[in-house]
């Protein structure tokens, strides 16, 4: 009988076939969605309406990632949810069988490769290298040593006209109290061999635009990466007559996403000098401050548009002398609810909710625009609705298929296994055979290898 570690435990998981290796589980238990690559046999497994993420794992790594998703959690860094870990597993014939590490399905979100098999514009890359960046500053500010950075090892949601960026892989993170800098400098060469890999194989591909150099966008990734640790975490002199910087740079913090919990602040022994640097940086200033006001709970750059439709909404009725939570609750009940409830029931997993606004409030600006007048907001809704929410993918369950391509995925429960090739069958790996073929001493036997090739 397998044995359950779970800090949230769904009791469904209980009489799925665990001991079945994953690899071959029955098709009525499994979803086909797209996935990146792993070095692990990774499956969606569906139990009732749920969703959740499994992976077939050693036990040391499966418990090991498991705490550390759940450490992550605890601090409301992004990354995807533990569930549980599945250890004990044995098959039919008694043989030992590998854990399964259980995470819930993050809705609404896409690997870096679904994203470039759609075809994205190089603007459109430089906001996914932001997301990343923004990730990686914010798991090094909790103490996270992730050891692993790659955009593999990454889903991405649409966040407004940004993207944010969520963790999924832990195997081999440490948590520490504060990181050094050397350690810091640690995940940036990982994250530079790991990037460049990536985006050659993208490039290799034709998924990445002709203007895009590999070797650049990674040395554009730990610029970007430096430039915001140093607005993050950097000490600022000045003198005492430009007291204002202060506030300056805790505005600076807010745009970016960011509240400054801990200022220090040291004065030369004459006050003419001051020096400030921040101790404690927590991201997520919009996200909390609509998540105070409305209850809604929704990425960071999404609750900056909607903050600002409600400001807008404000001073559009003259309430600017009533209490901000009393507007936003008419906002919410005039203003997003009926947009929101107004998309059919079959197109609400295209894109969540809080999307949905931010398009359409981008949509009757346009109409507003070409029609010369404010277009109503239902108006504006019902048209987004037929031109544009009804030809996008279904992002919330969708297949493992690139949007425009025919190919058959050879297994669409494991996109990682490629698509089935018209000329004959799958390519075969010669040392991924049971039985490896003899090489002469000193060299390869390619002989060998042709033909073990044909034997098979």
């Amino acid at each position: 009988m397998p044995r359950f570690l779970s800090s949230r435990p769904d009791s469904r998981l209980i009489p799925l076939p665990w001991e079945v290796p994953l690899a071959e589980w029955p098709i009525e238990h499994l979803v086909a969605l797209p996935r990146g690559i792993s070095r692990h046999v990774v499956r969606f497994i569906k139990v009732g309406s749920s969703v959740y993420a499994a992976k077939e794992v050693i036990e040391d790594l499966a418990i090991h990632e498991f705490r550390m998703l759940t450490d992550l959690h605890r601090t409301d860094t992004p990354a995807v949810e533990p569930l549980a870990v599945v250890t004990g597993r044995t098959s039919v014939d008694g043989e030992p069988l590998d854990p399964v590490l259980v995470t819930r399905h993050l809705e609404f979100s896409l690997p870096y490769r679904s994203l470039f098999a759609q075809g994205v514009r190089p603007d459109t890359v430089g906001r996914l290298l932001d997301a990343m960046v923004v990730l990686l500053a914010r798991l090094h500010l909790v103490g996270f040593l992730w050891g692993d950075v790659s955009l593999s090892n990454i889903l991405f949601r649409r966040d407004a006209g940004e993207f944010a960026a969520y963790l999924v892989d832990a195997e081999t993170a440490e948590m520490h109290e504060t990181l050094t800098r050397g350690q810091r400098e640690h995940d940036l060469s990982i994250a530079t061999t790991n990037l460049f890999g990536e985006f050659s194989d993208l490039e290799a591909g034709q998924m990445l635009d002709d203007s895009l150099d590999p070797l650049k966008l990674v040395e554009s990734i730990i610029t970007r990466y430096r430039e915001l640790w140093a607005e993050l975490t950097g000490a600022e002199e000045f003198s005492d007559r430009e007291v204002f910087r202060i506030e300056n740079r805790v505005r600076r913090l807010n745009a970016l996403g960011f509240d400054v919990a801990e200022l220090a602040i040291d004065t030369s022994a004459d006050g003419s000098t001051i020096r400030i640097q921040p101790k404690v940086v927590d991201a997520g200033h919009h996200t909390r401050r609509l998540l105070r006001l409305t209850g809604l709970d929704v990425e960071e750059h999404q609750a900056r548009r909607l903050l600002n439709d409600l400001d807008t909404f404000r001073a559009r009725t003259n309430q600017s002398h009533v209490d901000e939570s009393v507007v936003a609750h008419q906002w919410l009940t005039q203003c997003f609810q009926p947009v929101v409830t107004a998309v059919p029931p079959e197109l609400r997993g295209k894109r969540e909710s809080a999307q949905i606004y931010h398009e359409v409030l981008d949509y009757r600006w346009y109409a507003s625009q070409r029609e010369n007048r404010e277009v109503p907001l239902l108006d504006a809704t019902w048209g987004y609705i037929q031109d544009v929410l009804r030809a996008l993918p279904d992002e919330a369950m969708t297949d493992t298929r690139p949007i425009g391509d025919d190919r058959q995925l050879a297994n669409p429960f494991d996109p990682s296994q490629g698509f089935v090739d018209d000329e004959g069958p799958m390519p075969v790996d010669p040392w991924e055979l049971e039985e490896e073929p003899e090489t002469r001493p000193g060299f390869l036997d390619i002989e060998a290898l042709r033909a073990a090739r044909k034997a098979t």
